[in-house]
């Protein structure tokens, strides 16, 4: 004879979540500082460098100074298309920018899980951006690194989190 109550509400089995807490090892504040300071250094070499010695070697071999605008712009549209694929490549494969990559670190969800080129790009670039022509929010924003979780207010607007790699 059949014991179950046909009148019983369904049930499931539910499975634990991880807490994610207890596996994801936080980016040090030193290692993320690095990270945006050779991100900088990464663009201002691939991109700003090549248009200034293009305008440099036009403009002054005589070729006038629309000639030397002409060649920096296209010197760096050729560096910041070769620094976009990298990034959007390096991004989208694991959370990292180039520099980020470098050190080892890369951007997650707080929850664990991969971090998409929408909500890197969006999320913690575009809308952080501008917030940021707010007087002084660059300021607070990097200042929130030093609360006990290690994350800045973009890390907040995006729900996400900066770990070891």
């Amino acid at each position: 004879m059949d014991e179950s109550n046909p009148y019983a509400p369904p049930q499931a089995a539910v499975q634990d979540v991880a807490d994610p807490s207890a596996w994801i090892e936080p980016a040090e504040r030193g290692t993320r500082l690095g990270a945006a300071i050779l991100d900088s250094l990464i663009i201002g070499v691939g991109v700003y460098l090549p248009a200034m010695i293009g305008f440099a070697v036009i403009a002054s071999s005589g070729g006038g100074e629309e000639a030397g605008l002409a060649a920096a712009l296209l010197l760096g549209l050729v560096g910041f298309s070769i620094w976009g694929w990298y990034t959007y490549r390096f991004v989208s494969e694991n959370g990292q920018s180039i520099a980020k990559r470098l050190l080892g670190i890369k951007v997650i969800r707080r929850d664990g899980s991969p971090a998409s080129v929408g909500r890197i790009f969006w999320l913690r670039n575009v809308v952080n951006g501008l917030i940021g022509i707010v007087p002084l929010y660059g300021i607070v924003d990097i200042l929130f690194i030093f609360g006990e979780s290690r994350e800045c207010l973009h890390d907040k607007i995006a729900d996400t989190m900066v770990v070891k790699a």
